[in-house]
C-alpha cells in the first residue's frame, strides 16, 4: 500500500511570489522576442527569447528563390500551448526584422479568448512589429475566438523605418454562434498604432462591449459577431491595388478598402468567420505580388 504524505500548506507570501493567484490580482505573464537579418543571401531569425508558454517552431523557408535569385520569406509559426487567454494572462509578443530581411509570421490554429473568471479579471495582449529601412514583414495570425464574458484588451504597434514594407490582419470572431452562445457580455479593447519614423500613419481604439449601443446601433457594430482589418503599407501605386481589390471582391455592404495617409485598410464586418478569413486570404494573395514582387505562398500550417 502507498502511503501518502499531507500536502503543506504554501503560505500567502510564497504564493503570490509564485504568480500562483486565484484572486483580483492574478497574473501570468508569457512573452516572445524575435529578430531578423539577412545573412549570406537569405533571412535568418537570429534572435528568439521566451518567457512562459511561448515558443516558435523552427523557421522555414519553403518559397527558395525567384527567377532573379531573391530569396523568400523566412516563414516561422508562433506557438501558445495553452490555446487561449484566460482571466490574468498577460501575452507580449516583440518582433524586429532588420534590413533586407524579410519574415512572415502566423499561427498553426485560431486564438481563444475565454471567458472571464468570477473576479471578472481581464487578459491583455501585447503585439509589437518593427520593421528597418528595407525590410519586410508579413503578419498573418490565423482568427482570434472570443467567447462570451471575455474580457481584455488587444494592442497591435507596428512601426516602420525608411522603406520599410509590412501586411497583415486580424480576423475576430465575438461569440459562439453555432452552438447557440452569442457574445452578450463582457469587453474586448482594441488598439492598434502603425508609425513610419516616428510619425502616426493609423491610430485606432476599438471597444467591444455588448452594452454600449454602438455594439448594435448601425452607426457602429451593427450586430456584426465577425470583423477583420488588413492592412498594406508600402504599395507603389495604391489606386490601382484599391481597384483591383474591389473588382476582384466585387460589391458588398460587409466590407470596403480605402487608402488613408499611405495604409491601405481593407475591413469586414458581417456574420461569417469563413467569409471573413477568405477575404483575407483573397486581398493577401492580390496585393503580396505588388507589396514584395512575389506570389502569395501559403504557408503550410494552413493546410493541415
Amino acid at each position: 500500500m502507498t502511503a501518502f504524505l499531507p500536502a503543506m500548506p504554501v503560505s500567502p507570501s510564497r504564493l503570490e511570489d509564485s504568480g500562483h493567484r486565484f484572486d483580483a490580482d492574478r497574473r501570468w505573464a508569457a512573452s516572445l522576442e524575435l529578430g531578423f537579418e539577412s545573412r549570406e543571401g537569405m533571412t535568418r531569425m537570429t534572435r528568439s527569447r521566451h518567457l512562459g508558454p511561448l515558443r516558435v517552431q523552427r523557421p522555414f523557408h519553403p518559397e527558395g528563390r525567384d527567377a532573379g535569385g531573391r530569396p523568400g520569406a523566412c516563414h516561422v509559426y508562433l506557438l501558445h500551448p495553452p490555446g487561449g487567454l484566460v482571466s490574468g494572462d498577460a501575452l507580449s509578443i516583440s518582433t524586429r526584422v532588420e534590413s533586407g530581411a524579410h519574415a512572415l509570421l502566423t499561427t498553426p490554429a485560431a486564438n481563444k479568448l475565454y471567458k472571464a473568471d468570477s473576479h471578472r479579471v481581464a487578459w491583455q495582449q501585447q503585439t509589437r512589429l518593427d520593421v528597418a529601412d528595407g525590410g519586410i514583414l508579413e503578419w498573418l495570425p490565423q482568427e482570434t475566438l472570443a467567447f462570451d464574458g471575455s474580457r481584455g484588451e488587444q494592442c497591435t504597434t507596428i512601426a516602420l523605418s525608411g522603406s520599410a514594407r509590412c501586411l497583415g490582419w486580424e480576423v475576430m470572431a465575438l461569440g459562439r454562434p453555432a452552438s447557440q452562445l452569442p457574445y452578450v457580455s463582457g469587453r474586448i479593447e482594441q488598439r492598434f498604432r502603425l508609425t513610419r519614423d516616428g510619425r502616426p500613419l493609423w491610430l485606432e481604439r476599438q471597444p467591444l462591449d455588448p452594452g454600449h449601443p454602438r455594439f448594435l446601433g448601425r452607426w457602429g457594430q451593427g450586430g456584426a459577431s465577425v470583423q477583420a482589418t488588413l492592412w498594406a503599407v508600402g504599395l507603389d501605386d495604391e489606386g490601382e491595388a484599391v481597384e483591383v481589390l474591389r473588382e476582384a471582391l466585387g460589391a458588398s455592404a460587409r466590407w470596403a478598402v480605402t487608402v488613408r495617409h499611405g495604409v491601405l485598410l481593407l475591413r469586414y464586418l458581417g456574420q461569417e468567420r469563413n467569409e471573413a478569413w477568405a477575404l483575407c486570404r483573397l486581398a493577401w494573395e492580390i496585393l503580396r505580388p505588388r507589396l514584395i514582387g512575389r506570389p502569395a505562398h501559403t504557408p503550410r500550417i494552413w493546410l493541415t
